[in-house]
């Protein structure tokens, strides 16, 4: 079986643990080893690497980065995960666990650099990289063995060495033949992992929870539970009349579950998705102040989808209330949009329906699925109010963008609301 060291990437024989060359341990084998082209490269611990490689005093405590008491974790470093901190935490949770982390805000202009300089590494590998986050992308390296003189395991080993000499971060690598068993491959071994596999990959996650799998979230993992689908194997031999109750995801659902997975990489990165959300300093129960809130991230939202040349063509309105609830609800559209005032209107009537008494911690609002903003907002012979608003916000828009956006207010946004958004 194919076989190398991970330190000097030194062919390793079948049987041996560690490398006969220079007598490291990370060795990496597989079948396929060395035909397998597609990776996934996920960056350990982003935010707070980054921080301890500019804090060197920090090296061996536990750090969390993110917001204040009522915020959430950002990302914590290993050690603090140690004490079951975890990221999308509340603060104050992960501080009983932890007491004695060291806590920063987020520097999103510094990771943002350290992003940028590891793409620019990655394109150096292959043409196909496709940026999933600001810290994750995937790559598909098929042909480019002649050009770097070495299989693509080879030249990933080598990459993800450089990236810590250079860069002075780690990752880690899930190398595969499609994007869902690269990503998978990518959360095992981590920090400084690099696991490989292929055929093999969907028996060993056969007894895995099916919540494992993207796309799979806490809702979809209770339907199948109520299904009796609770592992990967019993979902991916769901036969076709049972899997009716899934509904139209039924067969990619399966297919995932099967380790099938035919998305090719593409170059851009491909946006599912825009949103604003805002975490109140204080839990609001009132609707009038909670729609206050919603106008003014319906404001950010179409300024996001202006800047991403998309338009909403569904809404989702995202509520957490005190007791860390998740309350989520989704409209589509009868026409695509990228006007505050269309959407608000749209959020505004699934708000109402929620704002029963309940405290809230958390609002947010976002665009999905999106839409090509040239089919927004056009207008018809029974729709001559879109056209109208459509020209005032241009008209807006254009103010702001000459003289800041305190140029232009509207009234509904003119009075103050306190939020750590």
């Amino acid at each position: 079986m194919p076989a190398f060291c991970r330190d000097c990437d030194s062919p390793v024989a079948e049987g041996q643990t560690t490398c006969p060359a220079c007598g490291g341990a990370r060795i990496t084998r597989h079948p396929d080893l060395f035909s397998l082209a597609i990776a996934h490269v996920d960056c350990d611990a982003f935010f707070a690497t980054v921080e301890k490689r500019d804090r060197p005093e920090l090296r061996d405590v536990p750090l969390i980065i993110g917001g204040g008491a009522r915020g959430v974790v950002s990302t914590c470093c290993y050690i603090a995960r140690l004490y079951g901190v975890r990221s999308a935490m509340p603060m104050f949770k992960a501080r009983q666990l932890c007491p004695q982390a060291v806590v920063l805000k987020p520097d999103m202009a510094k990771y943002a650099t350290a992003a940028r300089a590891l793409r620019r590494m990655m394109e150096a590998l292959t043409p196909l990289v496709q940026p999933l986050s600001i810290d994750e992308a995937v790559l598909d390296l098929s042909g480019t063995q002649a050009l770097h003189g070495a299989p693509p395991a080879i030249v990933l080993s080598r990459f993800a060495r450089r990236v810590e000499a250079e860069l002075g971060i780690t990752i880690s690598i899930g190398l595969a033949p499609n994007r869902l068993l690269a990503k998978l491959a990518a959360e095992r071994g981590k920090p400084r992992g690099f696991f490989a596999w292929g055929a093999e990959a969907a028996q060993m996650l056969a007894p895995e929870p099916v919540g494992i799998l993207p796309g799979i979230g806490p809702a979809q993992v209770k339907r199948l539970a109520d299904m009796g689908i609770t592992s990967v194997g019993q979902l991916s031999a769901l036969d076709s009349r049972r899997a009716t109750a899934l509904g139209e995801d039924a067969p990619t659902l399966i297919a995932r579950a099967q380790g099938q997975d035919n998305r090719p990489v593409r170059c851009e990165r491909e946006t599912k998705s825009i949103s604003a959300e805002t975490t109140f300093t204080t839990d609001i129960r009132d609707p009038a102040a909670l729609e206050e809130h919603l106008w003014q991230l319906c404001e950010k939202l179409g300024k996001r989808l202006l800047r991403e040349d998309q338009a909403a063509a569904g809404i989702v309105l995202k509520l957490k209330t005190a007791a860390f609830a998740s309350r989520t609800r989704s409209q589509r559209l009868p026409n695509p949009t990228r006007l505050p005032e269309t959407l608000f209107e749209a959020a505004r009537a699934l708000l109402r329906r929620e704002a029963d008494g309940t405290a809230f911690r958390l609002i947010g609002i976002g665009a999905a699925p999106l839409a090509p903003a040239a089919d927004a907002d056009k207008g018809d012979l029974a729709d001559t109010l879109t056209p109208r608003r459509l020209a005032r916000q241009n008209a807006i828009d254009q103010l702001r963008a000459r003289f800041g956006d305190a140029a232009v207010r509207r009234g509904r946004g003119l009075r103050k609301t306190q939020s750590n958004g």
